[in-house]
């Protein structure tokens, strides 16, 4: 009989981290779902994300989104309590999405009596992606469950989360505008950088241009980006390879870290976000 593993990792599509990394530390996913008019996708699973963007940019309306089917939830469940006492789920802001929820009745309609824990990080992307790979980390190295878990909500206050997009018409239609809502109508003079505060996309502050937006990019994360391997500092876009480039390059200037991780946003973010969107996440010193 195989033994089982103490604890795993369940996180999902809105995780900004690497896919290879995911394979090799067991951690799985559920897929967000895009929906495009009647058709709708399992993000990754049925949509690849170059699929994706040929899809939004020749349809006539905006995509939707919703939160993985449950039945997903209870199928990768059931699969992963045969090899774990415990599972931990790592998910995005219950603000931003339903994932949390999909997984509390995933939970509470099969697996009642099942050690199956549930964190709502408050954040998405590269943040989310963060706490997934300290959680796997701390799993590798033997940490108890209820450890793991105090440490991610230790993390919770101290994700920073800082992004440009090319337009808000695609936050705004979807809903996910949040306090950011204020700068519609003045956006074509203004290039807003927004940040994710309390679950929620605010609104930072706003700069002329593009280059000027960027280098606030640069010097939002000096200001409290701490020095070390322990910020986790990553940058992440959506169809934005040659901007995030810049950035890296210009952050890699100041920290000379060995690598800063360039992830990809998936489908479900860029939805919301629309394509062009760059950003910065680290964690802020305790």
């Amino acid at each position: 009989m195989a033994i089982k593993s103490p604890i795993r990792i369940l996180t999902d599509t809105t995780a900004a981290v690497s896919r290879p990394y995911l394979r090799e530390k067991r951690v799985e996913l559920l897929h967000q779902v895009i929906i495009f008019g009647e058709q709708t996708f399992l993000e990754e699973a049925e949509l690849s994300f170059p699929e994706f963007l040929d899809k939004l940019r020749s349809s006539r309306d905006l995509p939707k989104t919703a939160a993985p089917p449950v039945s997903e939830a209870e199928t990768i469940l059931e699969r992963m309590l045969e090899d774990a006492d415990t599972v931990i789920c790592i998910h995005p802001s219950t603000e931003l999405s339903g994932t949390v929820r999909t997984v509390e009745t995933a939970r509470s309609s099969r697996f009642p009596d099942a050690d199956i824990r549930i964190l709502d990080t408050r954040v998405v992307g590269a943040a989310l992606g963060s706490m997934v790979r300290a959680a796997t980390e701390w799993a590798e190295h033997g940490m108890a469950a209820d450890e793991i878990m105090y440490n991610l909500q230790a993390l919770i206050p101290r994700a920073r989360t800082y992004f440009l997009v090319d337009t808000l018409e695609y936050l705004r239609r979807g809903g996910r505008i949040g306090g950011a809502a204020s700068l519609v109508g003045s956006a074509l003079k203004v290039k807003p950088i927004l940040h994710l505060e309390d679950g929620r996309i605010d609104a930072l502050e706003k700069v002329r241009t593009q280059t000027k937006a960027m280098e606030r990019l640069v010097e939002l994360t000096l200001e409290s980006c701490p020095a070390d391997e322990s910020a986790r500092l990553a940058l992440m876009h959506a169809d934005a390879a040659p901007a995030v480039e810049q950035l890296r390059a210009r952050l890699f200037e100041h920290y000379g870290f060995e690598s800063i991780p360039v992830l990809e946003l998936g489908a479900a973010i860029t939805v919301h976000g629309g394509p062009g969107i760059v950003g910065v996440s680290f964690l802020a010193q305790a």
